[in-house]
């Protein structure tokens, strides 16, 4: 099995022998999706190479200030007219995760695969993968220093912005010495960090309030008090205005009660599938919870489709954490 510093290099080499890609992260992209996305691109533009930023879903708004965020196509507003034969999957932690970005895959298509998900199964011809990374941008961070580029604000926002979300402003546990040290030299470059945290972090829309309002009417706890969940249906979305990135960080409010291991976000699609987002206090490893259900993500957060009703995915769900517990 190869070291980090060898998939360095073998991601590197990708990158110079070949041209013409196609840049794809996970659907309903996050902070560390979208940085991720605009820092390959971003790399790309300097190595002087063709290249498309694609995803199947909307930019959260609040990541508009980012470089050439405008330049992600959105795959659910109509389709390319061509296929590629070389592909770039970032933060997607198994292949499906891309959604119908793939579509656009030729059969035969080279894919290099950088994530940081402990359950990436290494999907690519190249895989780049660094399960104890915070966030695929670290990732990242290491990638573009085995090019001699010179580094300007955009590429350090764009970085510090994948650092800043999946660390939770710098409070998770996957906050690292390695972690701070990037900070420390991204900073240094002019980062605005106090306005990133405030934008992303702190600043809510009316809809994105009226939704939490909604969700949190639904709490419920287990008997014993370490399993609580809420939900959010269709209706609340429509009646409160809001987008599926205004659902980000619901989760924690169930999670945050004090003696909960697990939290639970279920979030009903339609009548036959239900979306769960699982956080943990620690003690229980909720990307393996999630693989039951053919999810994944982190220890501490993770999430899973669930074929069902409402109902049947809570009770699912419940079942399956009590087992972990």
């Amino acid at each position: 099995m190869q070291s980090y510093e060898q998939s360095l290099q073998q991601t590197r080499k990708f990158l110079l022998e070949h041209d013409d890609y196609l840049v794809v992260s996970h659907v309903q992209p996050d902070g560390d999706a979208v940085s991720s996305t605009l820092a390959v691109g971003w790399l790309l533009s300097c190595l002087g190479k063709k290249y498309l930023m694609l995803n199947e879903g909307q930019i959260p708004q609040r990541m508009e200030y980012l470089w050439h965020a405008d330049q992600i196509v959105n795959l659910s507003e109509g389709s390319l007219p061509r296929q590629y034969s070389h592909v770039i999957c970032v933060d997607c932690a198994d292949f499906q995760r891309v959604g119908m970005t793939q579509q656009h895959f030729t059969s035969d298509a080279l894919i290099l695969n950088i994530d940081h998900h402990p359950t990436n199964n290494g999907y690519g011809a190249v895989n780049l993968i660094k399960p104890d990374a915070a966030a695929t941008a670290e990732i990242l961070f290491d990638l573009l220093k085995t090019f001699e580029l010179e580094w300007d604000i955009d590429i350090a926002t764009a970085i510090y912005t994948g650092l800043l979300t999946d660390t939770g402003g710098f409070r998770y546990s996957n906050t690292s010495p390695k972690v701070m040290a990037a900070v420390s030299e991204l900073l240094a470059l002019g980062v605005n960090g106090p306005d990133l945290a405030e934008t992303l972090l702190e600043e809510m829309t009316l809809p994105q309030v009226k939704v939490l309002n909604r969700a949190l009417s639904t709490l419920q706890l287990s008997p014993e008090g370490d399993i609580a969940w809420v939900y959010v249906t269709p209706q609340d979305m429509l009646d409160s205005g809001a987008a599926n990135e205004d659902l980000e960080g619901i989760v924690n409010y169930p999670r945050n009660i004090r003696g909960v291991e697990v939290g639970v976000l279920f979030k009903v699609i339609d009548d036959q599938a239900v979306k769960a987002s699982l956080r943990s206090a620690g003690k229980v490893d909720v990307a393996a919870l999630a693989q039951a259900f053919g999810g994944g993500g982190h220890t501490r957060a993770a999430g899973a489709r669930i074929n069902g009703s409402l109902e049947e995915a809570v009770a699912q769900v419940l079942e399956e954490v009590k087992r972990h517990l």
